[in-house]
């Protein structure tokens, strides 16, 4: 089982992206989907995630407000629209399928079958 993120892109601040998570190989157990990035010399971070389970979502404080995460069941995809980007926002980002807890769904060691990651730079 795969998870590829695409979509990512150079825009220019205040624009907006949505980022694609497909997944592909078959179905595995998890409890949702996450996405993270990471920028040059910083840690990774969470950004949102979604369980499957009645569709709870939840979101870095950085970040709520301007995006969204979604699911399409049907084409196995999860979506995560940026809006308002900031030049803060450039990094890799990457999906992942959360195996934990709820109380892990920030924490990214939690999360298996990680993506290659799509580099979103926002220039100012």
């Amino acid at each position: 089982v795969q998870l590829q993120a695409s979509g990512g892109g150079l825009v220019q601040a205040g624009d907006s992206l949505r980022l694609s998570c497909a997944r592909s190989g078959g179905t595995f157990s998890n409890n949702g989907i996450g996405w993270f990035r990471q920028a040059p010399g910083k840690e990774r971070e969470f950004v949102a995630a979604i369980r499957w389970s009645g569709g709870y979502t939840y979101y870095a404080d950085s970040v709520k407000g301007r995006f969204t995460i979604s699911r399409n069941n049907a084409r196995n995809t999860v979506y995560l629209q940026m809006n308002s980007l900031k030049p803060d926002d450039t990094a890799v980002y990457y999906c992942a399928a959360h195996r934990g807890i709820l109380s892990t769904v920030r924490i990214h060691t939690s999360y298996v079958n990680w993506g290659q990651g799509t580099q979103v730079t926002v220039s100012s």
